[in-house]
């Protein structure tokens, strides 16, 4: 059995062909798939990572852009903790349409998701409609956490996404871990200090014996 610290859920959305699933092949697989052909519905794959000491586990949804597989991968969004929304920089409509993604992420996932912006497809230079300042706006205009531009060809900022991914939810895990650990270490010493724990109503009956008794 393999050890990890965390599995962490990390969901692709995007429009179609905008590179989802050559992102994900490239950083679990170090290939580039060509000719790659369209997602049908959902598709996962994991891959292991180092932060810091700790092993942490990415299971990674690649999901398929089309409208009519919608419906199915929304039901995604629920457990993700965190969502790469992808665009493509060489293609004007794939971040026109990022307004709509958004508005699916805010209805159907987690208010805490961790969310990132991705521009796909660097190496198109010539190609370019999107300019990086452009995005990068919507990045911040809309809260994202992260935004960066990537390729899946030439393998730009591919590693850096995803262990940007891993070292945040492994640290904002941390954080819940070290507050559920203080809350515990608070509560037992609330009850070593009251001679033991004491429940609700037992407290009620002491202070109703104590009322009747100075009647």
């Amino acid at each position: 059995m393999e050890d990890y610290k965390y599995l962490f859920k990390v969901v692709l959305v995007g429009n179609a062909g905008v590179g989802k699933t050559c992102l994900v092949r490239k950083f679990t697989q170090g290939i580039f798939p060509p000719g790659q052909s369209a997602t049908i519905g959902v598709d996962f794959m994991i891959k292991t990572v180092k932060v810091g000491n700790d092993k942490i586990k990415l299971q990674i949804w690649d999901t398929a852009g089309q409208e009519r597989f919608r419906s199915i991968t929304q039901s995604y969004y629920r457990s993700a903790h965190a969502i790469v929304l992808v665009y493509d920089v060489s293609c004007q409509p794939s971040f026109d349409c990022l307004p709509e993604w958004l508005g699916e992420i805010e209805s159907y996932a987690n208010r805490r998701v961790l969310k990132i912006l991705v521009g796909n497809k660097v190496d198109k230079g010539d190609e370019r409609e999107v300019p990086e300042r452009i995005g990068r706006d919507f990045s911040d205009v809309n809260h994202f956490d992260y935004f960066l531009e990537t390729s899946a060809l030439d393998a730009t900022n591919v590693d850096q996404l995803f262990e940007q991914v891993a070292t945040r939810l492994t640290n904002d895990m941390k954080i819940t871990d070290e507050r559920v650990h203080q809350y515990r270490a608070d509560a037992t010493n609330s009850s070593s200090n009251q001679g033991g724990p004491i429940k609700l109503i037992d407290r009620a009956q002491t202070q109703l014996n104590s009322c009747c008794s100075r009647q």
